[in-house]
Protein backbone atom coordinates (compact mmCIF):
# COMPACT_ATOMS: atom_id res chain seq x y z
CA UNK A 1 0.00 0.00 0.00
CA UNK A 2 1.38 3.63 -0.93
CA UNK A 3 1.68 5.93 1.91
CA UNK A 4 2.24 9.53 1.55
CA UNK A 5 3.48 11.85 4.28
CA UNK A 6 3.27 15.27 5.68
CA UNK A 7 4.63 17.22 8.65
CA UNK A 8 2.31 19.56 10.54
CA UNK A 9 3.95 22.93 11.15
CA UNK A 10 6.99 21.28 11.37
CA UNK A 11 6.38 18.64 13.69
CA UNK A 12 3.71 16.30 13.42
CA UNK A 13 3.58 13.50 10.85
CA UNK A 14 0.47 12.62 8.50
CA UNK A 15 -0.52 10.12 6.88
CA UNK A 16 -2.82 8.62 3.57
CA UNK A 17 -5.66 11.04 2.03
CA UNK A 18 -4.91 13.44 5.66
CA UNK A 19 -2.22 14.86 3.61
CA UNK A 20 -3.86 16.14 0.94
CA UNK A 21 -6.39 17.94 2.96
CA UNK A 22 -3.82 19.39 5.16
CA UNK A 23 -1.76 20.32 2.15
CA UNK A 24 -4.90 22.68 0.82
CA UNK A 25 -5.28 23.45 4.47
CA UNK A 26 -2.24 25.13 4.12
CA UNK A 27 -2.37 27.16 1.12
CA UNK A 28 -3.76 30.67 0.72
CA UNK A 29 -7.80 31.12 1.79
CA UNK A 30 -9.93 30.21 -0.85
CA UNK A 31 -14.01 30.84 -1.12
CA UNK A 32 -14.52 27.11 -0.03
CA UNK A 33 -12.28 25.80 2.64
CA UNK A 34 -11.32 21.96 1.30
CA UNK A 35 -13.59 19.42 3.94
CA UNK A 36 -10.97 16.91 5.92
CA UNK A 37 -11.62 13.26 5.68
CA UNK A 38 -13.89 11.78 8.15
CA UNK A 39 -12.54 10.12 11.32
CA UNK A 40 -14.03 6.76 10.94
CA UNK A 41 -12.78 5.19 14.05
CA UNK A 42 -14.90 8.18 15.82
CA UNK A 43 -18.22 7.68 13.55
CA UNK A 44 -18.12 11.40 12.70
CA UNK A 45 -20.59 12.71 10.82
CA UNK A 46 -21.81 15.55 9.47
CA UNK A 47 -26.04 16.31 10.56
CA UNK A 48 -27.61 19.70 10.27
CA UNK A 49 -30.47 21.19 13.08
CA UNK A 50 -32.29 23.98 12.24
CA UNK A 51 -31.56 27.22 14.79
CA UNK A 52 -33.09 31.02 15.67
CA UNK A 53 -31.03 33.96 16.63
CA UNK A 54 -31.25 37.32 16.69
CA UNK A 55 -28.46 40.05 16.51
CA UNK A 56 -27.64 43.17 18.26
CA UNK A 57 -29.72 45.24 15.93
CA UNK A 58 -33.17 43.04 16.78
CA UNK A 59 -32.70 40.95 13.22
CA UNK A 60 -33.76 38.01 13.84
CA UNK A 61 -32.97 34.28 11.37
CA UNK A 62 -33.34 31.20 11.02
CA UNK A 63 -30.46 28.98 9.54
CA UNK A 64 -29.69 25.57 9.82
CA UNK A 65 -26.49 24.80 10.91
CA UNK A 66 -23.61 21.47 10.42
CA UNK A 67 -22.96 19.71 13.52
CA UNK A 68 -20.14 17.26 13.34
CA UNK A 69 -20.84 14.42 15.35
CA UNK A 70 -17.98 12.34 17.07
CA UNK A 71 -18.97 9.11 19.09
CA UNK A 72 -17.10 6.45 20.89
CA UNK A 73 -17.12 3.05 20.55
CA UNK A 74 -20.36 0.90 22.00
CA UNK A 75 -24.04 2.23 22.05
CA UNK A 76 -24.08 4.11 24.95
CA UNK A 77 -26.37 5.79 25.83
CA UNK A 78 -22.91 8.27 26.73
CA UNK A 79 -22.82 11.97 28.55
CA UNK A 80 -22.38 14.58 26.41
CA UNK A 81 -20.13 17.47 25.40
CA UNK A 82 -20.76 20.38 23.30
CA UNK A 83 -17.62 21.94 21.85
CA UNK A 84 -17.49 25.69 20.03
CA UNK A 85 -15.71 27.36 17.99
CA UNK A 86 -13.90 30.42 17.70
CA UNK A 87 -14.06 33.42 16.28
CA UNK A 88 -11.70 34.69 12.95
CA UNK A 89 -10.93 37.75 12.71
CA UNK A 90 -13.16 39.79 9.64
CA UNK A 91 -10.74 39.45 6.89
CA UNK A 92 -10.32 35.82 7.96
CA UNK A 93 -13.75 35.21 8.38
CA UNK A 94 -15.50 33.84 4.80
CA UNK A 95 -12.38 31.03 5.18
CA UNK A 96 -13.52 29.94 8.69
CA UNK A 97 -15.13 26.67 7.50
CA UNK A 98 -16.74 23.42 9.23
CA UNK A 99 -14.93 23.29 12.70
CA UNK A 100 -14.18 20.07 14.03
CA UNK A 101 -11.57 19.99 16.46
CA UNK A 102 -10.41 16.52 15.94
CA UNK A 103 -7.67 16.02 18.05
CA UNK A 104 -9.73 17.63 21.41
CA UNK A 105 -12.44 15.15 20.46
CA UNK A 106 -10.81 11.72 20.18
CA UNK A 107 -9.21 12.93 23.73
CA UNK A 108 -13.10 13.21 24.53
CA UNK A 109 -14.54 10.25 23.04
CA UNK A 110 -11.85 8.02 24.47
CA UNK A 111 -12.71 9.49 27.93
CA UNK A 112 -16.88 8.19 27.00
CA UNK A 113 -18.15 11.14 25.65
CA UNK A 114 -20.49 11.89 22.15
CA UNK A 115 -18.90 15.37 20.95
CA UNK A 116 -20.77 17.67 18.85
CA UNK A 117 -19.27 20.89 17.11
CA UNK A 118 -21.78 23.05 16.15
CA UNK A 119 -20.39 25.72 13.10
CA UNK A 120 -22.94 28.62 14.22
CA UNK A 121 -24.28 30.80 12.28
CA UNK A 122 -22.22 33.72 10.50
CA UNK A 123 -19.73 30.72 9.72
CA UNK A 124 -19.13 28.04 7.01
CA UNK A 125 -21.76 27.49 5.13
CA UNK A 126 -23.80 30.93 6.77
CA UNK A 127 -21.32 33.46 6.72
CA UNK A 128 -22.69 35.76 4.85
CA UNK A 129 -25.04 38.93 5.09
CA UNK A 130 -26.13 38.41 8.96
CA UNK A 131 -24.37 37.89 11.48
CA UNK A 132 -25.53 37.23 15.04
CA UNK A 133 -22.05 37.32 16.91
CA UNK A 134 -21.16 41.08 16.36
CA UNK A 135 -20.97 43.05 19.30
CA UNK A 136 -20.20 46.63 17.31
CA UNK A 137 -18.20 48.67 17.67
CA UNK A 138 -14.68 48.47 19.47
CA UNK A 139 -14.81 51.24 22.02
CA UNK A 140 -18.09 50.13 23.23
CA UNK A 141 -18.79 46.51 22.36
CA UNK A 142 -22.36 45.21 23.17
CA UNK A 143 -21.48 41.45 23.96
CA UNK A 144 -24.76 40.39 25.84
CA UNK A 145 -26.35 40.14 22.74
CA UNK A 146 -23.74 38.14 21.17
CA UNK A 147 -23.24 36.04 24.41
CA UNK A 148 -26.49 35.14 23.76
CA UNK A 149 -26.45 34.11 20.37
CA UNK A 150 -23.90 31.92 20.51
CA UNK A 151 -25.31 30.11 23.75
CA UNK A 152 -27.99 29.67 22.00
CA UNK A 153 -27.24 27.78 19.44
CA UNK A 154 -25.34 25.71 22.19
CA UNK A 155 -28.82 24.83 23.34
CA UNK A 156 -30.43 24.37 19.96
CA UNK A 157 -27.51 21.61 19.57
CA UNK A 158 -28.73 20.34 23.53
CA UNK A 159 -32.21 20.03 22.74
CA UNK A 160 -31.67 18.41 19.07
CA UNK A 161 -29.05 15.62 20.88
CA UNK A 162 -31.92 14.53 23.42
CA UNK A 163 -33.24 12.71 20.21
CA UNK A 164 -30.30 11.07 19.72
CA UNK A 165 -30.63 7.18 21.06
CA UNK A 166 -26.66 7.32 22.12
CA UNK A 167 -26.47 10.29 23.82
CA UNK A 168 -27.78 10.75 27.30
CA UNK A 169 -28.52 14.36 27.01
CA UNK A 170 -29.16 14.21 31.11
CA UNK A 171 -25.11 14.61 31.52
CA UNK A 172 -23.49 16.89 29.95
CA UNK A 173 -20.91 19.85 29.63
CA UNK A 174 -20.44 22.56 27.68
CA UNK A 175 -16.46 23.87 26.08
CA UNK A 176 -15.05 26.16 23.97
CA UNK A 177 -12.13 27.86 22.65
CA UNK A 178 -11.94 31.47 21.99
CA UNK A 179 -15.10 33.52 21.51
CA UNK A 180 -16.28 29.31 22.14
CA UNK A 181 -15.13 29.99 25.69
CA UNK A 182 -16.75 32.79 25.84
CA UNK A 183 -19.62 30.46 24.69
CA UNK A 184 -19.15 28.16 27.45
CA UNK A 185 -18.99 30.52 29.78
CA UNK A 186 -22.24 31.89 28.89
CA UNK A 187 -24.27 28.70 28.08
CA UNK A 188 -23.42 27.92 32.29
CA UNK A 189 -24.75 31.38 33.15
CA UNK A 190 -28.24 30.29 32.10
CA UNK A 191 -28.51 26.98 33.98
CA UNK A 192 -29.61 24.52 31.83
CA UNK A 193 -30.63 21.38 32.58
CA UNK A 194 -28.54 18.68 33.27
CA UNK A 195 -25.29 20.70 32.50
CA UNK A 196 -22.67 19.88 34.74
CA UNK A 197 -19.75 21.92 34.29
CA UNK A 198 -18.11 24.06 31.79
CA UNK A 199 -14.43 24.40 30.20
CA UNK A 200 -12.98 27.42 28.95
CA UNK A 201 -9.77 27.61 26.65
CA UNK A 202 -8.56 31.16 26.17
CA UNK A 203 -11.79 32.17 26.23
CA UNK A 204 -12.53 36.31 25.41
CA UNK A 205 -14.10 38.87 22.74
CA UNK A 206 -12.64 42.08 20.41
CA UNK A 207 -8.97 40.04 20.47
CA UNK A 208 -6.59 40.52 17.21
CA UNK A 209 -3.41 39.44 17.29
CA UNK A 210 -1.77 41.73 14.36
CA UNK A 211 -3.71 45.03 15.03
CA UNK A 212 -3.93 45.05 18.97
CA UNK A 213 -1.85 42.66 20.04
CA UNK A 214 -2.58 41.73 23.44
CA UNK A 215 -4.80 44.31 23.41
CA UNK A 216 -8.56 43.55 22.93
CA UNK A 217 -11.18 45.84 22.45
CA UNK A 218 -12.79 46.93 25.86
CA UNK A 219 -11.73 44.10 28.42
CA UNK A 220 -13.76 46.01 31.05
CA UNK A 221 -16.77 45.35 28.60
CA UNK A 222 -16.49 41.21 29.15
CA UNK A 223 -15.32 41.74 32.76
CA UNK A 224 -18.71 43.31 33.87
CA UNK A 225 -20.81 41.08 31.98
CA UNK A 226 -19.18 38.17 33.53
CA UNK A 227 -19.54 39.67 36.81
CA UNK A 228 -23.31 40.38 35.95
CA UNK A 229 -24.20 36.76 34.97
CA UNK A 230 -21.98 34.76 38.11
CA UNK A 231 -23.82 33.25 40.62
CA UNK A 232 -23.10 30.91 43.03
CA UNK A 233 -25.48 28.23 42.13
CA UNK A 234 -23.75 27.59 38.75
CA UNK A 235 -22.09 24.79 37.25
CA UNK A 236 -18.19 24.92 38.02
CA UNK A 237 -16.05 26.02 35.03
CA UNK A 238 -12.24 25.73 34.55
CA UNK A 239 -10.53 28.71 32.70
CA UNK A 240 -7.24 27.30 30.72
CA UNK A 241 -5.14 30.29 29.28
CA UNK A 242 -1.31 31.13 28.18
CA UNK A 243 1.10 33.74 28.86
CA UNK A 244 2.00 34.56 25.58
CA UNK A 245 -1.65 34.72 24.28
CA UNK A 246 -1.22 37.81 21.69
CA UNK A 247 -5.39 38.25 21.50
CA UNK A 248 -5.49 38.86 25.20
CA UNK A 249 -2.16 38.83 26.61
CA UNK A 250 -0.99 37.53 30.52
CA UNK A 251 -3.43 40.41 32.55
CA UNK A 252 -6.37 39.94 30.94
CA UNK A 253 -8.04 36.68 31.49
CA UNK A 254 -7.20 37.30 35.37
CA UNK A 255 -9.07 40.17 35.29
CA UNK A 256 -12.35 38.25 33.46
CA UNK A 257 -11.73 35.25 35.47
CA UNK A 258 -11.85 37.13 38.82
CA UNK A 259 -14.84 39.06 37.96
CA UNK A 260 -16.42 35.66 37.45
CA UNK A 261 -15.51 34.77 40.92
CA UNK A 262 -16.40 37.69 42.46
CA UNK A 263 -20.02 36.80 41.34
CA UNK A 264 -19.76 34.08 43.34
CA UNK A 265 -19.84 31.16 41.02
CA UNK A 266 -17.28 27.94 41.17
CA UNK A 267 -14.23 28.42 39.02
CA UNK A 268 -10.98 27.14 38.56
CA UNK A 269 -8.39 29.03 36.92
CA UNK A 270 -4.96 28.10 35.25
CA UNK A 271 -2.23 30.06 33.25
CA UNK A 272 0.18 28.13 30.94
CA UNK A 273 4.05 29.16 30.09
CA UNK A 274 3.85 30.13 26.93
CA UNK A 275 3.09 27.78 23.92
CA UNK A 276 4.58 28.33 20.63
CA UNK A 277 4.81 32.27 18.96
CA UNK A 278 0.92 32.20 20.26
CA UNK A 279 -0.56 30.62 23.29
CA UNK A 280 -3.97 31.24 21.97
CA UNK A 281 -4.16 27.93 20.20
CA UNK A 282 -2.85 26.46 23.20
CA UNK A 283 -6.18 24.29 22.75
CA UNK A 284 -4.73 22.37 20.24
CA UNK A 285 -0.72 22.91 20.28
CA UNK A 286 -0.28 22.33 24.07
CA UNK A 287 -2.37 19.19 25.31
CA UNK A 288 0.53 17.69 27.27
CA UNK A 289 -0.28 20.72 29.91
CA UNK A 290 -3.49 20.85 29.93
CA UNK A 291 -4.72 17.33 29.76
CA UNK A 292 -4.24 16.86 33.15
CA UNK A 293 -6.11 19.92 34.50
CA UNK A 294 -8.95 18.73 32.46
CA UNK A 295 -8.41 14.99 33.72
CA UNK A 296 -8.74 16.52 37.19
CA UNK A 297 -11.69 18.55 36.86
CA UNK A 298 -13.59 15.85 34.64
CA UNK A 299 -12.77 13.05 37.22
CA UNK A 300 -14.31 15.63 40.21
CA UNK A 301 -17.51 15.51 37.73
CA UNK A 302 -17.78 11.54 37.90
CA UNK A 303 -15.75 11.00 34.70
CA UNK A 304 -12.84 9.70 35.20
CA UNK A 305 -11.88 7.27 32.40
CA UNK A 306 -8.58 7.55 30.23
CA UNK A 307 -8.34 10.09 27.23
CA UNK A 308 -5.59 7.60 26.54
CA UNK A 309 -5.43 3.97 26.63
CA UNK A 310 -2.63 2.55 29.29
CA UNK A 311 0.92 2.91 27.86
CA UNK A 312 2.32 -0.85 27.60
CA UNK A 313 5.39 -2.21 29.31
CA UNK A 314 8.38 -2.13 27.62
CA UNK A 315 10.08 -4.64 25.57
CA UNK A 316 13.56 -4.77 26.28
CA UNK A 317 14.84 -7.62 24.12
CA UNK A 318 13.87 -5.51 21.19
CA UNK A 319 16.08 -2.41 20.13
CA UNK A 320 14.10 0.35 18.90
CA UNK A 321 17.17 1.03 16.15
CA UNK A 322 16.37 -2.82 14.70
CA UNK A 323 14.27 -1.60 11.60
CA UNK A 324 13.85 -4.91 10.25
CA UNK A 325 11.79 -6.29 13.61
CA UNK A 326 9.19 -3.39 12.82
CA UNK A 327 5.76 -5.89 11.84
CA UNK A 328 5.14 -3.49 8.32
CA UNK A 329 5.96 -3.62 4.97
CA UNK A 330 9.31 -2.59 3.76
CA UNK A 331 8.47 0.36 1.83
CA UNK A 332 6.46 1.57 5.50
CA UNK A 333 10.06 0.27 7.23
CA UNK A 334 12.46 2.54 5.25
CA UNK A 335 10.08 5.53 4.77
CA UNK A 336 8.35 6.34 7.60
CA UNK A 337 9.81 4.19 10.59
CA UNK A 338 13.45 6.07 9.38
CA UNK A 339 11.76 9.33 10.02
CA UNK A 340 10.17 8.10 13.17
CA UNK A 341 13.48 7.36 14.33
CA UNK A 342 15.10 10.82 12.35
CA UNK A 343 12.35 12.69 14.56
CA UNK A 344 13.14 14.35 17.86
CA UNK A 345 11.20 13.25 21.47
CA UNK A 346 8.58 12.85 22.71
CA UNK A 347 7.27 10.87 20.06
CA UNK A 348 5.60 7.63 19.11
CA UNK A 349 4.80 5.36 16.04
CA UNK A 350 1.57 3.28 16.02
CA UNK A 351 0.52 0.24 13.80
CA UNK A 352 -3.08 -1.57 13.07
CA UNK A 353 -3.90 -4.83 12.29
CA UNK A 354 -3.91 -4.42 8.37
CA UNK A 355 -0.31 -2.79 8.57
CA UNK A 356 -2.25 0.95 8.42
CA UNK A 357 0.66 3.36 10.80
CA UNK A 358 0.75 6.53 12.11
CA UNK A 359 3.73 8.47 13.46
CA UNK A 360 4.16 12.01 15.78
CA UNK A 361 6.81 13.81 17.46
CA UNK A 362 5.47 16.59 19.82
CA UNK A 363 3.03 17.73 21.79
CA UNK A 364 0.49 14.69 22.88
CA UNK A 365 2.56 12.19 20.59
CA UNK A 366 1.36 9.31 21.87
CA UNK A 367 -2.34 10.19 21.55
CA UNK A 368 -1.74 12.06 17.72
CA UNK A 369 0.14 8.88 16.66
CA UNK A 370 -2.93 6.12 17.43
CA UNK A 371 -5.38 8.91 16.27
CA UNK A 372 -3.50 9.34 12.47
CA UNK A 373 -2.98 5.43 12.64
CA UNK A 374 -6.85 4.56 13.24
CA UNK A 375 -8.57 7.61 11.77
CA UNK A 376 -9.63 6.97 7.89
CA UNK A 377 -10.14 2.94 8.51
CA UNK A 378 -11.48 2.53 11.75
CA UNK A 379 -9.30 0.12 12.88
CA UNK A 380 -7.97 -0.02 16.55
CA UNK A 381 -4.21 0.67 16.67
CA UNK A 382 -1.52 -0.30 18.88
CA UNK A 383 1.54 1.45 19.82
CA UNK A 384 5.08 0.00 18.49
CA UNK A 385 7.11 2.68 19.58
CA UNK A 386 7.31 5.37 22.58
CA UNK A 387 10.45 7.83 22.47
CA UNK A 388 13.42 5.26 22.71
CA UNK A 389 11.31 2.44 23.63
CA UNK A 390 9.18 -0.49 21.87
CA UNK A 391 6.41 -1.42 23.37
CA UNK A 392 4.90 -3.53 21.13
CA UNK A 393 3.09 -6.68 22.18
CA UNK A 394 1.82 -9.21 19.31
Amino acid sequence: MAWLTSMRRGRWALLGSLVAWQALAQAPASPAPTEPPPAVDLREEVRRIPVRVKDLYGREESRDIPVTVFRPRGTGPFPLVIFNHGRAVSAKRAQQGRQRYEHIARYLTHKGFVVLVPTRVGYGETYGDFDPESSGSCNAPRLEPMAKAASDQVLATWAWARSLPEVDASRWLVMGQSVGGLTAVATVARQPEGLLGGINWAGGSGGDPDQRTGNPCSPHALQALWRRQSTPDLAPTLWLYWENDRYWGPEIPRRWFQAWREGGAPAEFHQFAPSGTDGHSGSTADMDHWVPQVDAFLARLGFQQAGLPPLPPAQASVAVTDVERVPVNENARTQFYQKFLASPLPRAFAISPTGALGWATGDWAVGRALGFCQARRGEVCKLYAVDNTVVWAP
